[in-house]
C-alpha cells in the first residue's frame, strides 16, 4: 500500500505541477512556483499539496490563498489526466524548508568565512599545537 500511494504522491505532483502551469490563469499565482511534494491520505480522498514560491512572505500568501479557492478547479482539470475512483480533495500548503535550507546555508557560509578571517589576523594560534593536561 505505501509504495501505491508514494506512487500516487508522484503521479499527483506531475499532473498538477502540469495543471498549475497550463490551466490556472489567476494573476495572484507567482510562476515561481513549484510543488515540492504531495502526501495523500491512505483513504485516497485528501491530498496536501506542498508548495515552494520564490517571493515575498506576502506574494507567497497570496499565491497560496489563489491555490486554495481554485483547488476545484485545478483538481476537476487534473483528474481528466489521472484515472481515480476518487479525486482526492486538494489543501495547499506552504513548504518552507528550501527558506530553511538557504537560510542554514547563509549561516555555515558566514561562520566560514569569520573562520578564515581569525585565521588570518592570528595566524600564530593555528601552528601551535594544543598542551596536554
Amino acid at each position: 500500500m505505501v509504495e501505491r500511494t508514494d506512487r500516487l504522491n508522484s503521479l499527483l505532483k506531475e499532473v498538477l505541477s502540469e495543471v498549475i502551469q497550463r490551466d490556472v490563469r489567476n494573476p495572484h499565482v507567482n510562476h515561481l512556483l513549484s510543488i515540492t511534494r504531495v502526501e495523500i491520505t491512505k483513504d485516497l480522498h485528501h491530498a496536501k499539496v506542498y508548495i515552494s514560491v520564490i517571493a515575498t512572505p506576502e506574494e507567497k500568501e497570496e499565491t497560496l490563498k489563489a491555490l486554495q479557492s481554485a483547488a476545484g478547479f485545478i483538481a476537476v482539470n487534473a483528474s481528466k489526466k489521472v484515472t481515480m475512483r476518487y479525486f482526492p480533495e486538494l489543501t495547499f500548503k506552504l513548504d518552507d524548508s528550501v527558506d530553511k535550507h538557504m537560510r542554514i546555508d547563509k549561516l555555515l557560509n558566514e561562520i566560514s568565512a569569520e573562520r578564515k578571517t581569525r585565521e588570518q589576523e592570528h595566524p600564530e594560534e593555528q601552528d601551535q599545537p594544543e598542551e596536554q593536561a
